[in-house]
């Protein structure tokens, strides 16, 4: 395990040991805890934008999409609880 120096305001040192104090912890442990959640969200973050970027790229190539107002129906359809037919993408004209 590898060894990091962090410098922190008086006053965020501050709220870190109150905030560690009250959750039960160390300061230490709090600040890995934040940082283990910061690298997990921006990890999710970068799938998550993989992915739209390929899912439009492949919209682009196939020019196949669903129209707003039918995928609207669908999704109030299947919000309401009920059984709805997916809706299929296709070439739209323009």
């Amino acid at each position: 395990m590898s060894t990091t120096t962090i410098r922190l305001s008086d006053d965020l040192k501050c709220r870190v040991a109150a905030l560690a104090k009250r959750a039960g912890t160390t300061a230490h442990g709090f600040i890995l805890e934040a940082i283990a959640e910061k690298t997990e969200q921006a990890e999710r973050r970068a799938d998550f934008d993989a992915i739209a970027e390929n899912r439009y790229a492949e919209v682009v190539s196939s020019g196949k999409t669903i129209p707003w107002s039918e995928m609207r129906q669908y999704l109030e359809t299947c919000v309401a609880g009920k059984q709805a037919k997916r809706p299929i993408a296709r070439k739209l004209m323009r």
